[in-house]
């Protein structure tokens, strides 16, 4: 799995690469388990393409599968989406606003708002 260990404000967290996708299937969820624990970091920032092809089809169940499994080890996720570059299913924001209470799961437009709020968290 093509991810980069960056620190930013004392908070390490891996980052994947903006247009690789990593994640084909929901249970790849488990080998970006692996690379955070074995790193030691809790958190990752990925971008749309990282995450598999129905991950914003909130009926596919990839989302709540890939997110659980994050969280059971509490790793946080934030995702960098550039506006209009992805199509949310219409159930996808409620989901979103839920999980952005727990403050494990987040989207973002822009990369610098990512990576400030895992550094804040």
């Amino acid at each position: 799995m093509e991810l980069t260990i960056v620190e930013e404000a004392g908070v390490r967290f891996v980052e994947g690469l903006p247009s690789l996708p990593l994640m084909r299937r929901f249970d790849d969820a488990t080998l970006l388990v692996e690379v955070c624990l074995s790193n030691r970091v809790s958190a990752a920032l990925l971008y749309a393409p990282n995450l598999t092809d129905k991950f914003f089809d909130l009926s596919s169940g990839e989302a709540g599968a890939i997110l659980q499994k994050l969280r059971n080890y509490r790793i946080r996720l934030a995702v960098v989406c550039a506006p209009d570059s992805v199509q949310f299913s219409s159930r996808f924001g409620d989901m979103h606003a839920e999980e952005s209470r727990t403050g494990y799961f987040q989207v973002f437009e822009s990369v610098q708002a990512a990576r400030e709020w895992l550094s804040k968290q």
